[in-house]
């Protein structure tokens, strides 16, 4: 894309310019607001710069006409280095959820140099075949179907749908709040000025160019499963794990697609130590 064509890409840092920075990117459809502020806070509390955006047709950053989005996977790799850009940061830590995890990936494989370390939590290997892969469940399949008949731009059923996803992919192992996800979604849906242009991003197209790279990844690679994923089921994390040399599978047990309270714990333990572990300036 030309530089008149670029989006603004809305971030926000917490903890000390100084300690090594974590960007964090996020999945389909969501906004930075999915990387909650209280769990921001305290990897800023365990030592680092964290930085949250939200990626294009979600939040506050630019947004395109659905239906045909204008720009690719590598586009949105391309903005994740250009928020560490922004921030004016060379080499940084990388986590990445679903959707963001892949982008994660690409974001690894094209920009060697400007990752020490990357984190995929509830994702897939990126341009690796997975025909052999277990599909997402067939109630979470049925569920998704149903998005096909939201009015995407209708408040209301948008908020009650997305209420529904979230219970769809929750954890099996903790209770699900309902009052407390429908408050967040109706938050995320007024910030963002509603849902309609996020969509775009189940239409999105990749490249053949870093098809079958994994194994040239030289980022080390923490992955972190719940073994009760509805969408991609644990295997898949399994497989990406298996792809890159020395990587390490973190699963937890009951796990949904989801950062559930009550598993923080355990996930931000993980991330700390991968990142102390793997440690770099985080500085340009």
């Amino acid at each position: 894309m030309t530089a008149i064509d670029r989006p603004e890409i809305v971030s926000e840092a917490f903890g000390e310019r100084e300690n090594p920075a974590l960007l964090l990117i996020m999945g389909a459809m969501a906004s930075m607001l999915w990387w909650p502020e209280a769990f921001c806070r305290k990897l800023a509390g365990a030592g680092l710069h964290v930085i949250r955006y939200d990626n294009r047709d979600t939040g506050r950053s630019t947004k395109y006409p659905p239906g045909a989005p204008p720009y690719t996977f590598d586009d949105m790799a391309g903005d994740a280095i250009g928020v560490l850009d922004s921030h004016g940061i060379g080499e940084a830590h990388v986590a990445g959820m679903s959707m963001g995890g892949m982008i994660a990936q690409l974001v690894a494989l094209k920009h060697p140099s400007r990752v020490a370390s990357l984190t995929a939590i509830s994702s897939s290997p990126m341009g690796m075949d997975s025909s052999h892969l277990p599909r997402p469940s067939d109630a979470y399949t049925e569920h998704s179907a149903e998005g096909a008949d939201v009015d995407w731009s209708d408040r209301r059923q948008v908020i009650d749908f997305m209420v529904r996803d979230t219970r769809a992919i929750a954890s099996t192992a903790h209770p699900f709040d309902a009052a407390r996800m429908r408050a967040f979604i109706e938050q995320d849906y007024i910030r963002s000025g509603g849902f309609l242009s996020a969509t775009n991003h189940f239409l999105l197209k990749g490249t053949d160019r870093w098809n079958g790279w994994l194994h040239e990844m030289r980022a080390p690679l923490l992955v972190i499963h719940g073994t009760a994923d509805p969408i991609f089921p644990i295997e898949h994390g399994e497989a990406l794990a298996g792809w890159v040399a020395g990587a390490k599978l973190l699963r937890v047990e009951g796990g949904g697609h989801e950062l559930h309270p009550d598993d923080w714990t355990t996930i931000l333990a993980a991330i700390v130590a991968h990142v102390r572990a793997n440690r770099g300036d985080g500085r340009s």
